[in-house]
């Protein structure tokens, strides 16, 4: 097991490393530390790494940027910050849990377990998206959302309930953040294909995808073999 501290206050990644091999037992734990962003976006495009321990402020610059440049990676992310008005934001990357400091061994402890669970299950997965709204943040359970269609710089969300909220992400951006469920069946479509019904053939070239509300959107000539080999056959 490979586990990364990203961290620049020295004691507290000494902490973190104590207590990682007390709560973690394994013969092959492999615990390795660094404290900048550059030298943690340098180790994992280095290393295969299966957890990442990341504070949020890096001698000034912000954790998240490893996050942004990171996303497509398979490893697992707990956070470990003062920070707790970005904790919101932090679960937005499909981060596991996020450590309040000052924290003790027990509290590491659960975040641990959380990791373990998520680990057996498979993959992580983004489970909520943070829509901003006036001066308060919305979380919204991913297992709602039908489809997304793209809106220039931002996204409409459509939900299960007929309702839609604004998201200040690009489709390109959310196709990172997303489960696998979610496929780019158009330039302007990403859909939960867990809600697909079937599919429509038209003269010249026309697909469209029919959903379990009876929402129909249009799949893109350059993407229909795909999706039909993919999800329809």
């Amino acid at each position: 097991m490979n586990v990364l501290i990203v961290e620049d206050e020295a004691p507290i990644a000494r902490r973190i490393e104590r207590f990682l091999k007390e709560i973690i037992t394994a013969s092959d734990l492999k615990i390795a530390k660094v404290n900048s962003i550059s030298d943690g976006e340098e180790f994992i495009s280095a290393n295969k790494i299966d957890l990442l321990l990341l504070d949020l402020n890096l001698n000034g610059e912000s954790g998240f940027t490893i996050l942004q440049t990171m996303v497509s990676h398979a490893f697992h992310t707990i956070i470990v910050s003062a920070y707790q008005d970005k904790a919101i934001e932090a679960f937005d990357y499909g981060v596991l849990d996020f450590v309040l400091k000052p924290f003790g061994k027990q509290r590491l402890a659960l975040a641990l377990e959380r990791f373990k669970s998520q680990k057996e299950k498979g993959p992580s997965a983004l489970k909520f998206l943070a829509v901003k709204k006036a001066h308060t943040v919305k979380l919204i359970d991913i297992s709602e959302v039908i489809y997304i269609k793209g809106a220039g710089i931002y996204t409409e969300i459509h939900l299960k309930d007929e309702s839609k909220e604004i998201h200040d992400k690009s489709l390109d951006k959310l196709m990172q953040l997303l489960p696998d469920n979610f496929e780019r069946i158009h330039k302007s479509y990403l859909v939960d294909m867990n809600n697909a019904v079937e599919y429509k053939v038209f003269s010249g070239s026309k697909y469209e995808l029919i959903l379990n509300n009876g929402h129909t959107l249009p799949i893109g000539r350059t993407r229909y073999k795909e999706v039909k080999e993919k999800w329809l056959n």
